[in-house]
């Protein structure tokens, strides 16, 4: 694996964010694999907050590798879009354990980035340790993640976050802002769509 940058820019610096800016784009970005591919399926999805999508992207990981941090950056970057203002993933440990370093990802794409999950967890160290030899390295990369924070979404439902580049609060405020109905953000809940049927055609 990759040796990760050791350098935090989590909340402390966050980037100058609008978070209740009109305009704001998102690009979310959801995987899809079958049991015995070697690759999973990652799309992204552009959406604003007023929910009209105006873009989106193919990408691939290896599953059960170390390259998803890369493979959404490669993403970002093939839509050449200047007016995407966050990174908004479903999950940053994909593909069997591909884990997304986040201050990594905000650090070279520029921009924010907001993780959901939806599940209470007492962590994947111990499933880490069963399926990897030497397992070192990943459960480094995994306890970089930190601790998701419990947020309440104004639907009424739950979700649990790990954000770089980005505060809470404002993170709140940009799920809120994308959040139609239920628990899933518009632009996470579109990319999930999109990357199934992106796996059926592999």
């Amino acid at each position: 694996m990759r040796a990760r940058h050791s350098t935090k820019v989590r909340t402390k610096n966050p980037l100058p964010l609008h978070a209740t800016k009109k305009a704001i784009r998102a690009l979310g970005v959801a995987e899809s694999f079958r049991p015995s591919a070697k690759k999973s399926t990652l799309a992204g999805v552009v959406v604003r907050t007023d929910l009209i999508v105006d873009g989106f992207v193919f990408g691939e990981a290896t599953v059960g590798g170390d390259d998803a941090t890369r493979s959404v950056l490669r993403m970002f970057r093939k839509l050449r879009r200047a007016d995407v203002n966050l990174l908004m993933l479903s999950g940053c440990i994909i593909s069997r354990y591909n884990i997304i370093d986040l201050d990594e990802l905000a650090r070279l794409s520029g921009l924010p980035v907001v993780c959901l999950t939806y599940n209470e967890s007492k962590g994947i160290e111990g499933a880490i340790r069963r399926h990897f030899k030497h397992p070192e390295e990943r459960l480094e990369s995994y306890r970089k993640l930190g601790r998701r924070t419990s947020i309440l979404l104004h639907t009424g439902y739950k979700a649990f976050v790990r954000n770089a580049r980005i505060s809470d609060t404002d993170a709140k405020r940009v799920l809120d802002a994308f959040t139609l109905q239920g628990g899933v953000p518009e632009p996470v809940r579109l990319a999930k769509l999109v990357a199934r049927s992106g796996s059926t055609l592999r």
